[in-house]
């Protein structure tokens, strides 16, 4: 039996241009609700993506990791507001500051996005981490930005699923949303931290990020259900 719609697979419509992306929501219609915008789709489309996204009755996850001074992003956090996306990243690393005015923008809204903090890239690794002068591990440095952006008043963050049990071990009430998630076999690509979707659910994770795996599959729905298949064995939270 194929299983159903399961609103916990994000996929990443990671396009340079609107109408790929827009056939390949529709061909993923009834099993899978939410869809992912990145800056390259949104900065080839702008707001009409997102509008076109919603008219279809889809979940738009709009993830710009909004990262400027406290004013500059509270007026962005507003000014998408409009088109009723339900997921907003900001990067944690901007500072409580800028996360206050965020959350502050983002609750004077009237269903406003939930915002999203984005701890440490799953691209990056210890390595990498110290060339921009972090001392500490991925997990050190997530779980204090994570720590920092609760104070702040935001709910939701975005890791790697190696941070994932430790996130929900520190935060527990909060919406964890897993990128870098690759199926048994797959290529890691440009990511350094990644995990299976049984593995990271089973961390914790609220909603698994997949781009590449599906929209580069010959066959992208078989490769959706595939995935979906994978997530079944592992009950929601």
């Amino acid at each position: 039996m194929e299983p159903g719609l399961d609103p916990r697979l994000i996929v990443a419509l990671d396009f340079p241009e609107a109408a790929p992306a827009l056939d390949l929501a529709d061909r993923l219609a009834g099993r899978c609700q939410w869809f992912k915008v990145g800056l390259e789709l949104y900065l080839a489309e702008g707001n009409a993506v997102l509008h076109e996204l919603r008219r279809r009755g889809l979940s738009v996850f709009l993830d710009l990791k909004l990262h400027d001074i406290p004013n500059t992003v509270s007026r962005a956090v507003r000014s998408v507001a409009e088109t009723g996306v339900g997921l907003l990243t900001v990067h944690a690393s901007g500072g409580p500051a800028m996360l206050a005015a965020a959350t502050e923008a983002a609750e004077a809204i009237p269903h406003g996005p939930r915002l999203l903090a984005v701890t440490v890239l799953t691209s990056m690794d210890q390595a990498q981490l110290a060339a921009t002068g972090v001392v500490g591990s991925p997990e050190e440095q997530v779980l204090r930005l994570a720590e920092m952006a609760a104070g702040a008043g935001i709910s939701g963050f975005v890791a790697s699923a190696e941070e994932t049990a430790a996130l929900r071990q520190k935060l527990p009430s909060a919406t964890l949303v897993i990128p870098g998630i690759r199926p048994a076999g797959a290529a890691t690509s440009d990511q350094r931290r990644t995990a299976t979707p049984a593995a990271a659910l089973a961390a914790g994770a609220d909603y698994l990020v997949v781009g590449r795996p599906i929209t580069q599959a010959a066959d992208p729905a078989a490769a959706a259900l595939a995935i979906l298949e994978e997530m079944r064995g592992v009950p929601a939270r």
